[in-house]
This record gives C-alpha cells, structure tokens and sequence, in this order.
C-alpha cells in the first residue's frame, strides 16, 4: 500500500507516467521508438526471432514474502528482463530490441514503477544484451500488477537452434547455474525466524530476485555446431524431457556431474530441512542453458557435460538419471497446485 502522501500512478496519470519511466528505460537505440504507435526495429537477414513471457503479482512474485521480505520494483523488472533475455539466447540469437507492457493498480506508488524501469534497463545492460533497445510499451490499469515483455532477436547463424534436433550420441551440456534460484525461494517463502541469511544464503535470495542467465553463451554454442539447446526455466528435468520428447530420443544424466551445483546450496538445505539435488534437478527459474553437441566436437567455454544423448524405443523413458527413469511430473506448471520452490 502507498504510504500517505506518497505519489502514486493514480495521480500522476499516464502522460505523467510516462515522462518519469521513459528516461529510466534505457538501451541501444532502436530505428524509431519509444514515442510513435510503433517501434521500428532492424531484422538483418530477413528473419528474427521473438518471445514474450508475463510476470503476475502473487503468480509469479510478490511484494511482501512470508518472512517479511519486500520485492523491489528493480527485482521485478530485472527479472522480467532476465528471462525473456534468456529464451533470445537460448535460440542461438542476440536480443535486439524489448517492448514492455504494464498493468498496475491505481495505488502503486510511481517510485515503484521508476524502480521497476531502472530494473530492467540494468539487467539489460549488465547481462550483456548491449544491441537491445528499449523500444516501446504499453500502460494499463488493473486489480494487481503485471509486467508483460516481448523481445526480439537476431540469429547468430542465420537460423535458430531448437530444442528438436538432439541426435543419439550427441552429449547433453548445460551453462549456468541449479537450483539457486530454488532455494532462495525457499528461503523467501520461510517462515520470519529463518529470516537471519548467511552470507551464502543471501546470494541464493539474490538468485531468486535476479536470475543471470549467461547471454552470449547460446550464439556460442550455435556457432560451435549444437544440436539443441533450450532454456532452463522450468527445472532441468523437465526441460531436459521436453528436449527429449520433441527430439525423439533419451537424455541420460549423470547425477555426479552435478554434486558441484548442490554445493553451493547446502547451507540452506540444513535451514530448511531441504534436499539440495531436489532444487538441482527440479528447480526452475536459474534460466541457464541446456545443450546437446556432437560427441568430439570442441565444447564451447562455459558448458559442461552432465549426460549424453541414446535412441529412444516406443515407451521408453525420456530421462534417465544414473540409468533409472525418471516418471512424468516435477518441474514448474503455471496451472497446477502451487509446488514448494517456484513463486506464487
């Protein structure tokens, strides 16, 4: 709630509005826009790529967590950015330009919004999108607030990599982080008593609040001849599935060649009471990579291997883990019951 005589965005009004976040929005420059009906954006090549992706209030953040925690505007845009970055990169492509939509109550306070656009145009220049303009958006009033971000790109190849071309032999490899962005949720939906982080539990927090998805590591490997590739959005084993599946094959994952990412998430599992290589395997939102490369080609810096690709037979598992198949279920589902590590 606005505290009292706190200036929010039914006050300022839209015009008002928009003279207080466009200044903070801030990228590459785009052909034409913000300011026109449209933006007008290069497509070398003739062909792009787009994504879009919606954060709700209470759905997929929220401003005050059980122990207390309060949500910045600058966390929500981050993230925002972060992920929509992410499924450019994730095609073998580089972001070129975002357009933003916000839907926000009457009362929400206009420093919030200002917050929430240095927040994104941070993580687009942090991250590394350095081609990405900031082209343009839409405001709307509504019961709770939302942002909505559409980002375009272009293919570092000429053509993208899709999550369908895994090839029997090939070796599955990822770049980023697991379970970090998990278990910092965790921490957040704690009760206020587990509220005194450690030093490695508030790193987690961060990871939750802004994820780093490794921008520029997907137009690599595109370049290094992968096979497959997909964002890690939704926990590796069921992102590792959907590759699966849509490829036509088995992915088989190695559980030793991923002790080093549960390490980090430790500490917290002792708070918690928590099963770390459950946040590795299951937990989303890190937004790293998930690739397949032929077998004795170079892989790119930054990857590694955690599995390998075999041919898959009529009811055959799509994932095994250390030989043992790994049933259905698991993984993040925007309509299902709310699960014990992504936001609600």
């Amino acid at each position: 709630m606005p505290e009292n005589n706190q200036l929010t965005v039914g006050n300022l009004g839209e015009s008002g509005l928009l003279d207080r976040i466009l200044p903070r929005l801030r990228g590459a420059a785009a052909l034409l826009g913000p300011g026109d009906d449209a933006a007008l954006i290069a497509a070398p090549g003739g062909k792009f790529v787009i994504t879009v992706d919606t954060l709700v209030q209470d759905q997929d953040f929220r401003l005050r967590w059980p122990n207390g925690f309060e949500s910045s505007g600058f966390d929500v845009g981050w993230k925002s950015a972060a992920q929509n970055l992410s499924d450019v990169n994730a095609m073998g492509a580089i972001a070129t330009a975002a357009v933003i939509s916000l839907t926000l109550p009457h009362g929400t306070p206009v420093s919030w919004v200002e917050d929430l656009a240095e927040g994104f145009s941070a993580a687009v220049r942090d991250l590394g999108a350095s081609y990405c303009a900031i082209a343009g958006g839409d405001l709307g009033r509504g019961g709770e607030l939302s942002i909505t971000a559409a980002v375009t790109g272009m293919l570092a190849m000429g053509k993208p990599v899709l999550r369908s071309g895994a090839k029997p032999g090939d070796l599955v490899a990822i770049n980023g982080v697991l379970g970090v962005a998990a278990a910092g949720l965790a921490l957040l939906d704690a009760p206020a008593s587990h509220l005194d982080w450690s030093e490695q539990e508030r790193a987690l927090v961060f990871g939750q609040r802004r994820p780093s998805p490794p921008l520029g590591a997907g137009p690599e490997a595109a370049r290094a001849g992968a096979t497959a590739m997909m964002d890690l959005s939704d926990g590796l084993l069921k992102d590792g599935r959907r590759m699966a599946v849509a490829s036509n094959v088995k992915i088989e994952i190695d559980s030793a060649s991923l002790r080093s990412y549960a390490a980090p998430l430790q500490t917290a599992a002792q708070v918690l009471s928590g099963d770390p290589m459950s946040w590795v395997l299951e937990g989303g939102e890190d937004h790293g990579l998930l690739a397949t490369f032929p077998r004795g080609l170079e892989i790119p810096v930054g990857f590694k291997v955690i599995g390998e690709v075999s041919p898959r037979n009529t009811g055959d598992a799509a994932v095994l883990l250390d030989g043992i198949k790994i049933a259905e279920g698991g993984g993040y589902d925007h309509f299902r019951a709310r699960s014990s590590w992504h936001s609600t």
